[in-house]
């Protein structure tokens, strides 16, 4: 049976000359990721609303719509009519380009995931390298709104920010590059591949897979600065952190940026160490309508774990966070780095 995408593929192709079809092609994608980035990012927000309303025994949004599914919808719509602020002693062209660096390394990032066998953008034999990096240049804009500002609050976020991540990027570094040792691939496509024959990676690779996933969750979640490392952001100390100048759709970005964030990095744990698209023991991998949903549907899990993070553990004091990737997180990291590499040289991973 032929793929939607192949259907589309052939009738673009079929009705208008090669070069119009590809450009009609790659218009359709990007048209369809910036919907799903704006459809995911507003109902992330939705969903911690929930989440925080089941913990703390309360109702939770239930005025727009039923159950409340439309309020996020409400507050995007305020936030664009929202008037714009700043300051005036601020650096108006890196106030204003700021904002953007966030959002467009999120949207880019999530282009290069495998949904299923049929709906992958951007394959490329670098795929775990590129999306670290360019996932990376989002700090950028973070330190452009810190410092153009001209707010000390402000200012103080963006330095925290760049701290953690230059601490935490090394741990989710290490804890990837830990499961490509398995692979022998920066393919996400082929890191797929290997588990459809041999079972989930967090499984094959005995315990120093589980470590490395531990360790993953515990940097990924500051990589996000959310709870409990959230010191970027911390009200009771910094008012908003690097946004405090913020309103309207700038602040908007930064905001949406922070959730499509928490999707990457469950996107990246889904895909490296839970078989992406795969379902359980193979039961439904050829159904190609079934693929993305095994696939959200994980996504999903890894989300709502670091959903429960912020309403379990206290905000750590920028010491502490510091002190637990530099004392503790990294060196096991290393460590676990080579055990794996003793393990997949002596052919002792676990295959289904």
């Amino acid at each position: 049976m032929m793929l939607p995408t192949e259907w589309i593929h052939n009738f673009l192709y079929a009705s208008m000359p090669e070069g119009l079809a590809h450009a009609v092609e790659l218009v359709l994608i990007a048209v369809g990721f910036l919907m799903f980035f704006a459809a995911a990012g507003l109902y992330l927000v939705l969903l911690e609303r929930w989440i925080a309303a089941w913990i703390q025994l309360r109702r939770g949004p239930n005025r727009v719509g039923p159950w409340g599914i439309f309020q996020t919808i409400a507050d995007a719509l305020k936030l664009v009519t929202k008037e714009l602020t700043g300051t005036d002693k601020a650096d108006k062209f890196l106030y204003n380009l700021a904002p953007y660096f966030p959002i467009v390394a999120a949207l880019i990032t999530i282009s290069v995931f495998a949904y299923s066998q049929s709906l992958h953008a951007f394959d490329i034999n670098i795929g775990i390298f590129f999306i670290t990096a360019v996932s990376s240049i989002g700090v950028i804009g973070i330190l452009l709104a810190g410092w153009s500002s001209n707010n000390k609050y402000a200012l103080i976020g963006a330095m925290r920010s760049g701290v953690m991540v230059v601490s935490y990027e090394l741990s989710v570094g290490l804890s990837l590059l830990t499961m490509v040792l398995m692979t022998g691939s920066l393919q996400l496509s082929e890191i797929i591949e290997v588990q459809r024959t041999g079972g989930w990676l967090i499984v094959q690779g005995h315990i120093p897979a589980i470590i490395a996933f531990m360790i993953y969750m515990i940097a990924g979640t500051a990589e996000t600065n959310r709870t409990p490392f959230d010191l970027v952001e911390a009200e009771s100390e910094l008012g908003a952190g690097y946004h405090t100048e913020y309103s309207g759709m700038k602040f908007a970005y930064f905001f949406l940026a922070e959730f499509i964030n928490m999707f990457i990095i469950a996107s990246i744990a889904v895909t490296v160490f839970f078989g992406g698209w795969l379902s359980p023991f193979g039961i439904t991998d050829e159904i190609f309508w079934l693929q993305p949903v095994w696939f959200l549907a994980k996504v999903l899990v890894i989300i709502v774990l670091m959903m429960l993070f912020r309403w379990t553990f206290p905000r750590l004091r920028i010491d502490q966070i510091l002190t637990l990737e530099w004392k503790y997180l990294l060196p096991l990291n290393l460590i676990n780095l080579v055990l794996m590499a003793i393990i997949v040289l002596l052919g002792w991973t676990i295959n289904f």
